[in-house]
């Protein structure tokens, strides 16, 4: 019987957490802007989340082993509310800098470990059903976040969107303080004892494990050309609105967000490695054909497929990562897992960069499409090894 006690607190915070963030996405560069971000400014903003989150990541996985991971969740979703608080004061982009790089930290201690949390709890043959509630809860946090925090801007201006992500993470925070017992450290070290560099050794040395990172970086990679080089795409291509932009990305979330359970359950009964290829497939394709969407309808229609395509990833990904995580503990590969995650999108945004300034915006993202495709066969033949190697 699945444990709801442990798992709605904490699937309930994460959702929360994840608003909270969703919130502050479309409200980030124009308060960047405004305290005079240049272009080369703004990527630094996002780069100094992106790099704190990375680097801390792994570590925090490994210690959630050790330590116990209620204490890191409470951490992580402290400095979320502090961040909130602070970048309506930030009087500097340097300071913008300094408050997304304290971010960084506090989301490495939250969706990481969430997710170890999880795995601790996924009975064997049941990892794909778990993992896929807690990817509902990240997708229906982050699809609806951007849609409220727009609303709070209109509303009462750009502080109340930072505002709403400072009083939700407190929220979430009191949650797990009070509703969410801490899981025994045996329970947590539930691997054999290494430490970080050692598991992080053996991971890259297993051909399976190995192969589930390379999987996990490779469908990353298609992460930026969607989200943010589309909105540029479509504009070029028919003149899109905010709107249309909007709709089509979203659509894709909320398929993504309704479609994990279900497909959690498919991963747990069905061939793993089979959905896994029927879903990078699915997303390699699309990435190709996107350039030859000309008009809103037909770009709408690729990313509902898009959205099932990665519906079949997320849950069966997540399930062979637990599936691992029970060789390394799950913090220690969840860490080392999300790591990877970020690599990719690292890697997409500087592809796309590239492809953009080479062959132009739109042959990019059939560029992107078929690098996704070769890397994902290559990492599906490297999980063909058993799980015991």
């Amino acid at each position: 019987m699945m444990p709801y006690r442990l798992l709605l607190p904490l699937l309930f915070s994460v959702f929360i957490a994840l608003l909270g963030i969703g919130i502050i996405v479309p409200v980030m560069p124009v308060f960047a802007t405004s305290l005079g971000a240049s272009g080369l400014a703004l990527g630094f903003i996002i780069a100094s989340f992106s790099i704190t989150r990375g680097v801390c990541m792994p570590v925090v996985g490994s210690l959630s082993d050790r330590w116990g991971r209620k204490g890191f969740l409470l951490g992580g979703l402290f400095v979320f509310g502090v961040v909130g608080v602070l970048i309506p004061a930030a009087t500097s982009v340097e300071n913008l800098v300094l408050i997304r790089a304290l971010h960084g930290v506090g989301s490495a201690m939250i969706v990481p470990v969430a997710m170890a949390y999880v795995s601790d709890l996924a009975p064997i043959g049941e990892e794909g059903r778990y993992m896929g509630l807690l990817n509902t809860a990240i997708f229906a946090g982050i699809g609806s976040g951007p849609l409220l925090g727009g609303i709070f801007t209109d509303l009462w201006g750009m502080a109340a969107a930072f505002y709403a992500m400072a009083t939700l993470s407190f929220l979430a925070l009191g949650l797990v303080l009070l509703q969410m017992p801490a899981m025994p450290v045996a329970t947590a070290r539930a691997g054999n004892g290494d430490g970080l560099f050692a598991a992080m050794a053996k991971m890259l040395a297993s051909r399976r494990t190995s192969g589930l990172l390379l999987a996990r970086l490779a469908t990353m990679i298609i992460m930026v050309p969607t989200m943010a080089f589309l909105p540029l795409l479509m504009t070029q291509a028919f003149q899109a609105s905010g709107f249309q932009i909007g709709v089509v990305i979203a659509v894709r979330t909320l398929i993504n967000a309704v479609l994990q359970g279900p497909c959690g359950r498919l991963a747990d009964r069905r061939d793993k490695l089979q959905l896994l290829r029927v879903g990078c497939l699915t997303i390699s394709v699309i990435m190709c054909l996107i350039p030859l969407a000309g008009n809103f309808w037909s770009l709408l229609l690729l990313f509902v497929i898009m959205g099932l395509g990665e519906a079949l990833i997320w849950p069966t990904l997540g399930a062979l990562a637990t599936e691992e995580g029970r060789k390394y503990g799950q913090g220690t590969m969840m860490g080392v897992y999300n790591l990877a995650m970020s690599g990719g999108v690292l890697t997409g945004a500087m592809a796309a960069g590239i492809a953009t300034d080479w062959i132009g915006l739109k042959w990019s993202f059939p560029l992107i499409g078929l690098t996704v495709l070769v890397l994902t066969m290559v990492a599906i033949a490297a999980l063909k090894n058993p799980p015991q190697s």
